[in-house]
């Protein structure tokens, strides 16, 4: 049975995380590179297990000074070859500015999708530095969350400066923040954002998108984006007993 009839039960992090020393054990170039490592093997088995998914995503976007909003809901598809798509599965609901400036460009953006070379989140492309150990869980289930700082080596379109947070047991990502160094388009003059993960049965899966662009003439913009958890195609045929 695919991973997809596994992914039930959200693992969430635990209320009151503390900060840690960090760890003896991870604080040698060697055990630090066994972290990054594990990392990046984990995000080779995500981006295999995503494959053929499907997830609803809830837009919410303003331009506050403008005092205009939109919201739409789209059905965000990833290939079997990995290619990420869009189908609009409600009525826009606002005004047509943020739909088109501002909906419609992060929509762009998500389809030019991280290439695997060129702007990945590997030691190719980024520094990595050791920000600090996070400790969470009762004593009887400590868990550990690394929390690197990443700087790009450098300046190009989908790159950013930032923080990476990692689960320790998994290797997954939990949360990405930074800001890209360089501006997709002359529209935008800087974007921010904060990529919320959960865990779900050993797989990191996007669950909220926060962006705050700075753009030429009308100034801030903001979108948020909610995503559901995701299904598989055969998986729905299945379930109502198409072969």
């Amino acid at each position: 049975m695919r991973l997809a009839n596994l992914l039930i039960a959200s693992a969430v992090l635990t209320a009151g995380l503390h900060a840690a020393d960090i760890s003896t054990n991870y604080a040698n170039a060697d055990n630090l590179n066994d972290v990054i490592n594990h990392y990046i093997a984990a995000q080779q088995a995500q981006q295999e297990a995503l494959r053929g998914a499907r997830m609803e995503v809830e837009i919410d976007a303003q331009f506050p000074s403008l005092e205009k909003k939109g919201k739409l809901r789209v059905l965000r598809m990833i290939s079997k070859f990995g290619k990420i798509s869009f189908d609009q599965i409600s009525q826009f609901i606002g005004d047509p500015v943020v739909k088109k400036e501002i909906i419609g460009r992060y929509l762009a953006l998500e389809q030019e999708q991280r290439e695997p070379g060129s702007m990945a989140i590997t030691p190719a492309n980024y520094k990595f530095q050791i920000n600090a150990v996070i400790t969470q869980g009762s004593p009887e289930e400590k868990k550990q969350v690394y929390i690197f700082k990443l700087t790009p080596k450098r300046k190009a379109v989908g790159l950013f400066k930032g923080e990476l947070w990692l689960d320790g047991a998994t290797g997954m990502p939990l949360k990405e923040t930074g800001q890209f160094v360089k501006s997709p388009s002359a529209w935008l003059k800087s974007i921010r954002f904060v990529r919320d993960y959960d865990l779900r049965n050993g797989i990191s899966i996007l669950k909220h998108l926060h962006t705050t662009l700075d753009v030429r003439v009308v100034g801030k913009a903001e979108l948020n984006a909610d995503y559901s958890t995701p299904t598989w195609l055969e998986d729905e045929q299945a379930a109502v007993g198409f072969p």
